[in-house]
């Protein structure tokens, strides 16, 4: 009878396979569900990263070139890439975009200074306006002659590429600059 209860308990100390295969399927579930989390996670982190310092770099490029451009004492060179000013100083104040470089350059003459303000940059075009508003609104006229230009339109889209896609990774800016000198 000792022998009996002995072996009865040994048997009943150890899991059974089928009990086994079970724990080891939910256990199995549960590492992918958390797997799965933590990825999510971590390509949520990496494009909100990407996204605020994309655009801190957007506002940075917009703030200098504005408060730049409202200094200047003449728009002497235009195209819808390239603007070329007089500046405050009387040097030569270019804003050159090359597209297949995707980026924004300013080249100040006085200083022999050349900085990359933008890059990653898809889209960029440059506007002149007369400052005389138009058909009782309060959008000033276009222009074609830099001799009556008083804003300048800057418009750009900025993006980047994480984890091979371009997933809320986009950047748009657009402002209009009145040249205050003029």
């Amino acid at each position: 009878m000792v022998c009996k209860i002995t072996c009865t308990k040994k048997g009943r100390a150890a899991f059974t396979l089928v009990e086994l295969l079970v724990v080891s399927a939910v256990g199995l579930v549960v590492l992918l569900a958390t797997l799965s989390f933590f990825t999510f996670s971590s390509r949520s982190c990496v494009a909100l990263n990407n996204y605020l310092d994309l655009d801190y770099r957007n506002q940075m490029a917009l703030d200098k070139m504005s408060r730049e451009i409202r200094q200047v004492n003449d728009l002497t060179g235009y195209s819808s890439t390239n603007l070329t000013f007089q500046d405050y100083d009387g040097a030569t104040l270019q804003y050159i975009y090359d597209p297949q470089a995707r980026a924004l350059t300013r080249i100040k003459a006085s200083q022999n200074e050349t900085n990359l303000l933008l890059t990653e940059c898809d889209y960029l075009q440059f506007s002149i306006f007369q400052r005389t508003p138009s058909n009782d609104t309060f959008q000033p006229y276009s222009t074609t002659t830099v001799a009556n230009t008083k804003v300048i339109e800057l418009t750009w889209n900025c993006s980047r590429t994480i984890m091979g896609s371009k997933a809320n990774t986009e950047s748009m800016q657009s402002a209009k600059v009145v040249i205050r000198r003029k």
